[in-house]
């Protein structure tokens, strides 16, 4: 599991129904708040549709070029309709805990799903921008309400093995018994050193360092029709 990479250059060769059922399977068994089963995966091989995705996602090649594309689904349809064989109606997709709740079990089954198909020898790239245009993806993939997609995965046999990216020193990361702030910006500057180092060296100079990075992301909401489309599809945020 530390020798994890994204990859983002796969080979023609197919992947097996049989390695695709494992890796399904694996996500499905991993645990979800309350038992609530509030995620779904849609397996797409059509090529026609990989493609879309890729355009979709903001041109990103490997989507359409991996003989298979996972998309992570929050369902809280699927809850919707036990909460109703109970006699009552659900409120929780109306609250941020709802939302919540969702991102975590999204993310153990992606977690999952990497660790097994990794396992089985076969390359993975995790794909945010599904929610980039979410609206789009919705009608796409028909999905209900009740349900947005979360994440996407890119799984294939992989091409090349790309260098793998250093992490940040494990105290960043890991804190005994209380949250330590005052370490950070030593580490953090120091990680950013690494970085631009790593960066120079795979031809990725302009990207600079790790704090440049995630500033040009997180210096705006950088997928801006996901809270309008969650609206749209019965999430509420207002409890």
């Amino acid at each position: 599991m530390e020798n994890h990479r994204s990859i983002r250059s796969f080979t023609n060769e197919p992947v097996s129904e049989e390695m695709i059922s494992a890796v399904i399977s694996a996500a499905q068994h991993a645990p979800t708040s309350i038992n609530g089963q509030g995620i779904s995966i849609i397996v797409i091989k059509d090529k026609n549709t990989r493609e879309k995705m890729a355009e979709l996602t903001g041109g990103q090649t490997w989507v359409a070029q991996a003989p298979v594309f996972l998309i992570f689904i929050a369902d809280l349809y699927k809850t919707s309709l036990g909460v109703k064989n109970a006699g009552y109606e659900q409120i929780i997709h109306e609250s941020v805990e709802g939302m919540m709740v969702a991102s975590v079990d999204a993310g153990i089954a992606l977690g999952t799903a990497i660790t097994a198909a990794e396992s089985l020898g076969l390359g993975i790239v995790p794909i945010g921008a599904v929610r980039k245009n979410p609206e789009t993806v919705i009608d796409l993939l028909e999905l209900p309400e009740y349900t947005f997609p979360m994440v996407g995965l890119a799984v294939g046999h992989p091409k090349d093995h790309s260098r793998q990216k250093p992490r940040m020193d494990i105290k960043t990361f890991r804190f005994d018994e209380k949250y330590d702030k005052d370490r950070l910006p030593e580490l953090i500057n120091n990680y950013d050193r690494q970085i631009a180092k790593y960066l120079d060296e795979i031809g990725r100079e302009q990207e600079k360092s790790w704090s440049n990075f995630v500033a040009n992301a997180y210096k705006t909401v950088y997928f801006p029709d996901v809270y309008p489309t969650a609206l749209k599809q019965g999430f509420k945020f207002d409890k």
